[in-house]
């Protein structure tokens, strides 16, 4: 394949030939302008250009605005820089034509100079735009595009330059001014652009960027002609002459030149505020010293203009930098509740950890914030959110600092006084935080009782106490999730108990992963009839096949993915996979009915029901073949909401079955207005029923309540034939326990299946 076609601005006119074009034109111009030289004496400003200039100034300069596109074109970059430098040439061209013009005309012969004149005064927007985009592209500086400033330069400039010939009393203060403020006005400019230029020298970019080099000299070679012409009293020399067309030549090789890889920098508004400040003092002293003098008012203007400029600029720049101040505090504050945010929050912790203060740092969660934000909407939980934020703030003392770390995360940084305990600081704090949220919010007219858990933990202020930010929360993290798994409210940091805070945050991100690499199993335990020992279901266990850690049992990880809010989607894989596997057997011939667990968040969840008619749809399974199992702590949790998601997973046909009844403070109201279909008794029942009479007098007249009631019941843990057989004369319906199958996955267990009751292997039991 052949490489594809550089740029080109127009078709069949490539780079070579415009750059060509440039360096013809810049020879003629150089010829031209030294063969018009003649006698000197008289203000350049006044002398006629020759006729024969057209020609290689439209050349020199069209040449220049054609290849300066085509960089636009081909630079994506840098196109801003280069269109607006195209622009300073076509600027330049036009002044050149039109200067042309008006020497041909004998009429207009006298002030044919003056187009070119002030072409560097009207191309300066252009030439300065594009040098400050370029400073950007290529240096640290990255100075606004501000005309503004710069203007207010070229006045100061032209203020002191004014002065200057009017205290010297030659020949350029003799001339008219239409002659002489020109060439003042080209030598103002030439100080601020090679100002500009200069300023990428300072920076360094001259190891970046080999243009630097070239785009520096552009800049200053009309400067150093402008000035030789000023100083000689307004006599043209060859050197002024020819400072403009190298500079061209100069311009034109830069552009002809790769680029070196650079990255635009951000604004940095430092730089014009010094330059505006710089002016205005400067401005101010040329006042001060010419004033009662007998300079004309030409100075005076500038001066003025100058100052005037620079002070407004000055001005933007303050507004702008009170509006980043604002930015500033805004990016600090969380917006919902206005109290700090995360990052001011750590910034507050790293603060006094260099100051090696001492501290208390406290994190609190609230318990059921999920709850409110699901049943009452966002609206209502953003107004909890504020009235926590507001509920919070008395407990703060002078130097302590609440803020908001995110959903529903507070933290607070308290400063420990001297003579004090940060523990026991650290240990109030928590209690304070705790005892405040004890009373119900009013929202939306409803009272709610939001709880919260929190960990505290301390910095001492020592030296060796370091990387204090990252520390604390993930220190406050773990004593924050040992407080909510307690129930205990609040919990400090003991580095024996909770050292492994780290792997329990690296276990919830090792979960997230399990969860989309499909890494939980299943393993099932058999559910017996106890009066004919027939197997009649099984209950559906998760575990956890660790890559590294082998097969983790649920204990070790549920807590953590209700605490972490990923039980929903650990429930759905569950319940995909029970459901997949309880079509299989049917496919099988094997008719078994299947329990699987719902967590608290599950039964809040109004979605689930759907998604389980839709898993029961697509597997063709009945409905009455899945059970799912709850605890009475989780119908109690939220009876109004877990009921309504009950209610509509029984009108699917879905069994429902308290777990671990018996241990509960469950209401048997609830037994009566709830739609469920099944007890499991707890197995501290079962261990018992043999040895204790009061324990078999609680089972005999829970199982007579429950059949009166129609509900079917499994005894849980059952690991003896007398524990069975007393269970079966109470007229106990189903049993599960090691006595019948550990969990088994489902593969071992159709064969268990298979080999009926007798010949089952006692190594399975």
């Amino acid at each position: 394949m052949s490489p594809p076609e550089r740029p080109r601005l127009l078709p069949g006119v490539p780079r070579v030939t415009l750059a060509l074009v440039v360096f013809l034109g810049a020879a003629m111009t150089i010829v031209l302008a030294l063969s018009d030289l003649g006698p000197v004496g008289g203000p350049a400003a006044a002398a006629p250009p020759s006729p024969l200039w057209l020609l290689p100034g439209l050349a020199l300069h069209g040449g220049l605005c054609g290849l300066f596109l085509w960089r636009a074109r081909s630079l994506g970059q840098e196109r801003r820089v280069w269109t607006q430098i195209a622009c300073a040439a076509v600027v330049f061209a036009t002044a050149a034509a039109v200067s042309g013009v008006l020497g041909v005309l004998p009429a207009t012969r006298e002030h044919a100079a003056m187009p070119l004149a002030w072409a560097p005064v009207l191309a300066f927007p252009f030439a300065h735009r594009g040098l400050v985009r370029w400073n950007r592209y290529t240096t640290s500086l990255a100075d606004p595009d501000d005309l503004l400033n710069g203007f207010a330069a070229v006045l100061g400039g032209m203020a002191v330059l004014n002065v200057v010939v009017e205290r010297v009393d030659g020949a350029l203060a003799a001339a008219p001014w239409w002659q002489v403020q020109p060439l003042l006005a080209q030598a103002a400019t030439g100080v601020v652009l090679a100002g500009t230029a200069a300023s990428v020298i300072s920076l360094g970019a001259m190891g970046r960027d080999p243009r630097a080099w070239l785009v520096t000299a552009v800049f200053t070679l009309p400067f150093a002609g402008d000035l030789a012409t000023v100083l000689l009293d307004g006599r043209s020399i060859a050197w002024s002459v020819v400072c403009e067309p190298l500079s061209a030549v100069l311009l034109c090789l830069a552009a002809l030149l790769r680029p070196a890889r650079t990255t635009p920098q951000p604004t940095d508004p430092t730089a014009t505020t010094v330059g505006a400040f710089f002016v205005i003092v400067a401005s101010i002293l040329l006042l001060l010293v010419d004033a009662g003098g007998a300079s004309s008012g030409v100075a005076t203007w500038c001066a003025a203009g100058a100052a005037l400029g620079s002070s407004v600029r000055l001005l933007v720049n303050v507004r702008e930098l009170a509006q980043l101040a604002i930015t500033r505090r805004e990016a600090l504050t969380d917006e919902l509740t206005g109290l700090a945010n995360r990052r001011a929050v750590l910034r507050r912790v790293a603060e006094l950890d260099r100051e090696q203060i001492p501290l208390a740092f406290a994190l609190l969660d609230l318990d059921r914030f999920k709850e409110v934000n699901d049943g009452l909407g966002h609206a209502a939980g953003d107004e909890l959110l504020r009235q926590v934020a507001a509920r919070l703030q008395p407990v703060l003392r002078t130097g302590d600092l609440l803020g908001r770390l995110g959903g529903d995360e507070f933290a607070v940084v308290a400063v420990v006084e001297p003579g004090l305990s940060a523990a026991d600081v650290a240990a109030s704090l928590c209690t304070r935080l705790h005892d405040r949220l004890a009373e119900p919010f009013r929202i939306g007219g409803m009272s709610v009782h939001v709880g919260a858990s929190i960990g505290g933990t301390v910095c001492t202020g020592a030296p060796a106490d370091g990387h204090a930010p990252a520390r604390l929360l993930r220190e406050a993290d773990a004593a924050m999730y040992d407080a909510k798994r307690s129930g205990t409210g609040s919990a400090q940091y003991d580095h024996a108990r909770h050292g492994d805070g780290g792997s329990q945050l690296a276990l919830v991100e090792e979960l997230h992963l399990a969860l989309a690499a499909g890494q939980l199993v299943l393993h099932h335990q058999p559910q017996v009839r106890v009066s004919t020992r027939e197997v009649v279901g099984v209950e559906a266990l998760v575990r956890w096949q660790h890559p590294q850690r082998g097969l983790i049992g649920p204990a070790e990880f549920l807590a953590t993915a209700e605490a972490h809010g990923l039980m929903g989607a650990l429930t759905d894989q569950v319940l995909a996979a029970a459901v997949e596997q309880l079509a299989l057997w049917r496919s099988q011939g094997l008719a078994l009915r299947m329990s699987v667990n719902l967590s608290a968040s599950n039964l809040l969840d109004a979605g689930l029901p759907a998604r389980v008619a839709a898993l029961l749809e697509a597997h063709a399974v009945p409905a009455e073949d899945l059970t799912l199992e709850v605890t009475e702590t989780v119908l109690l949790s939220d009876t109004a909401r877990s009921r309504a998601v009950v209610a509509d997973l029984r009108a699917l046909g879905v069994g429902i079955s308290i777990d671990d009844f018996g241990t509960g403070y469950c209401s048997l109201a609830y037994l009566r207005e709830l739609p469920v279909t099944e007890l499991k008794l707890d197995r501290s029942f079962t261990a018992d029923l043999v040895s204790d009479p009061r324990t078999e007098a609680i089972v005999g007249s829970t199982l007579d309540l429950a059949h009166r009631l129609g509900l079917r019941v499994v005894a849980e843990g059952v690991e003896d034939e007398r524990t069975l057989a007393r269970l079966c004369a109470l007229g106990c319906d189903d049993s599960q326990g090691y006595l019948h199958s550990v969990p088994l996955p489902a593969a071992e267990l159709t064969a268990w299946l298979s080999r009926g009751p007798s010949s089952r292997s006692p190594a399975l039991r």
